[in-house]
Formats: structure tokens, sequence, C-alpha cells
């Protein structure tokens, strides 16, 4: 009977834990599905989340201050409601997380908009177009993805990069040695192990791509190559309850094409004419 007892006790203890569980979740997507612009409004607040190491996106520079194209662009939206735009620092393997976890308000940091990211965040219009490229140095010969055959490959641990590596396994991941990209947490790392030939070629973001190279010593000794992987669209990623910052989001970004700041922004970060939506419609 003891034995019984104790069984009955078990299950009673495993029923009580899944409604806790279940109540967590619960409690969870609330938070998701509730609209929180009203409360960032009262604080005069809003944080955004990004890796400060995407040039020219958001980095650090030596001095340790923020900067970037991302950077200006959401405080400059921002600025017409009268709100600040706190910067918060993440893991961006775990971009999605922070922002269901409440951790952060906003992923805006060259966020690519992709069909699993969807599933779990909402996204505002598309501010800027972007391609994945094939970086690799001049020495190395390797002037096409089929070069790339048997060879090391590197991508940014949970960027859209990576999703496009086994999303589309015919392009590069079927060639690659060992069917599998290096992960990085940093495009900075990644550059580092390419430059010294612990990788022989780094799938990357154009706009990163052309900025760092544009800024070596040597630009002259690297190689970017645009595959046939699909054009992506950067946006701001928001937690789907949030339907009026998205709607407030993509009225700022409106109004900056409109009066000339988003093209003054886009000529200091990128000095040419870059593949802007919002303009490209004027």
């Amino acid at each position: 009977m003891r034995k019984l007892g104790r069984i009955w006790t078990l299950i009673a203890v495993m029923i009580g834990l899944s409604g806790v569980l279940a109540g967590c979740t619960t409690v969870t997507q609330r938070a998701n599905d509730t609209d929180k612009w009203s409360q960032i409004k009262k604080k005069k607040k809003v944080v955004v989340g990004l890796d400060d190491s995407f040039v020219p996106m958001g980095f650090r520079q030596k001095s340790g201050k923020l900067v970037g194209y991302d950077i200006d662009l959401a405080r400059a939206v921002f600025k017409l409601y009268g709100i600040k735009v706190d910067f918060q620092t993440i893991d961006w393997s775990l971009n999605v997380t922070e922002l269901h976890n409440g951790t952060i308000d906003l992923i805006w940091n060259g966020f690519s908009i992709t069909p699993q990211r969807a599933k779990q965040v909402a996204f505002s219009d598309t501010y800027l177009n972007n391609d994945q490229v094939l970086v690799t140095l001049k020495k190395s010969k390797i002037k096409s993805f089929a070069d790339m055959q048997g060879k090391v490959l590197g991508a940014q641990t949970g960027s859209s990069g990576a999703q496009d590596i086994d999303a589309h396994p015919k392009l590069l991941k079927d060639r690659i040695k060992n069917h599998e990209a290096v992960t990085y947490d940093s495009f900075t790392n990644a550059f580092i192990d390419l430059n010294v030939g612990r990788i022989k070629g780094l799938l990357i973001d154009s706009t990163y791509a052309n900025y760092y190279i544009k800024h070596q010593a040597h630009p002259e000794d690297y190689r970017v190559t645009v595959g046939n992987f699909p054009k992506e669209k950067f946006a701001v990623g928001l937690r789907k309850g949030d339907v009026t910052m998205r709607r407030k989001i993509n009225a700022g970004l409106k109004r900056l094409a409109e009066n000339g700041t988003l093209e003054k922004i886009n000529e200091k970060w990128f000095g040419k004419k870059v593949d802007t939506p919002l303009l490209n419609s004027k």
C-alpha cells in the first residue's frame, strides 16, 4: 500500500509540475501577444538587441563607442516619437529568444527576413536589400562557388547565411569539406581565420563584406563572389503582439525617406547608392 501511495504522490507532483510549466508558457505567450507601445512611450525608452561587431550596421569603435548604419537609423526613427534607444549587446544566435524573453524590444542589426524567423517574429517594412556573398583571398584562386569543392567554409552562427547554406545545399553545402560550415560567434573572428588560411571561404552579408574589405590595408587581396542565393531583405524584428510599434516604425522609416534623412545615412555609411526599397519607390 505504501508503494501505491508513493506512486500516486509522484503522479500528483508530475501533474502539478506540468501545470506550472503550462502556466509559464501561457504567461510567455501572453507577453509576446501584448502590444507594448503604450509602456514604451511612457518610459520614453526602447531596447534594441544587436551584435556589436557587425560592421557597418552596428559595431564598436576602438574607443568603445557604438556606431553604425542601424544605430543612426534606429535613433532617427524613434527621435520622431521622443523615445530614447538603448542598445543591448546579445548573443546573435539567441536573438529571437532574447526578444521573447523581454530582454530586448527589437532586433535591429542587419536582420534578414527568412521563413524560419517569420514563424517567430513580426517584421517591419524592408529598409535595405542585401546579398550573401563568398569572400576569399585572391591567392587561393577560388573564383566561383564550384571552386569551394572540398574546401573549408566559414559562416556566422545563427546568421541568415548559415540558414541559406542548409536551405540551398547544391550551392555550397554539398561541395564544402565535411558538408558543414565552420561557424563563428562574429564575422570578425571569421575574417581572422580566413586571413590566416584556417578557412578558405566565408559566406557573409555583402554590406559587411564590402565595408570590411574597404577598410583593410590591402583590399585588393580579397575577392567577393556573388552566387545564386536569394536576395535578402533587412528589416526590424518585433514580437508579433507589437502591432502599434510596427506601424510606428514603418511610418518613421517612410518619413525619413521623404525628408532626406535616410539618404544622408546611406551616404554616410556606404558612400554610394545602395539598394534601399524606401527610396527606390519614391
